[in-house]
């Protein structure tokens, strides 16, 4: 309940990936402020059940299409992905962003361990006009949808 409080409700743009009614992930969309508030970071975790089905490319797709309406200050929207994790780097490949940018040598630091990343962005201007923004969503059971 403290990370609800604490990050979630204060949160300027944050999802959770649902289906069925279910919760099973959580995507956000973090600006960056000052000179770079043209920008911001999107984030998202899915439960490992439901990994390798196309959810979170899904869910990508769909946030990276409203957050450019409902922010229209912003033009650029990155992804930030551990050097290891191909899958999440094929998530934002697969959902159009610009392919492996490059890499940030030291980034972060995850279980004590400092790692790379590498980057990933999209550009506002036309990017869905050619996509199709419910690719993969229908009334059916197991709709994905975001809450």
């Amino acid at each position: 309940m403290k990370h609800i409080v604490d990050f979630i409700i204060p949160h300027p743009w944050h999802r959770a990936i649902c289906i069925d009614d279910r919760p099973i992930g959580e995507i956000s969309v973090t600006p960056t402020g000052g000179p770079y508030r043209n920008k911001a970071e999107i984030g998202y975790v899915l439960g490992s059940k439901y990994w390798g089905k196309g959810i979170a490319t899904r869910a990508v797709k769909k946030v990276a299409a409203e957050i450019f309406v409902e922010w229209p200050h912003l033009v650029r929207l990155e992804g930030f992905v551990d050097v290891d994790n191909i899958a999440s780097q094929k998530v934002l490949e697969k959902a159009g962003f610009q392919k492996k940018e490059g890499v940030l040598r030291k980034f972060y630091i995850q279980k004590g361990r400092v790692r790379d990343v590498v980057v990933f962005s999209v550009l506002s201007p036309g990017f869905f006009e050619e996509a199709r923004y419910n690719e993969g969503m229908s009334e059916k059971k197991n709709e994905m949808y975001l809450w």
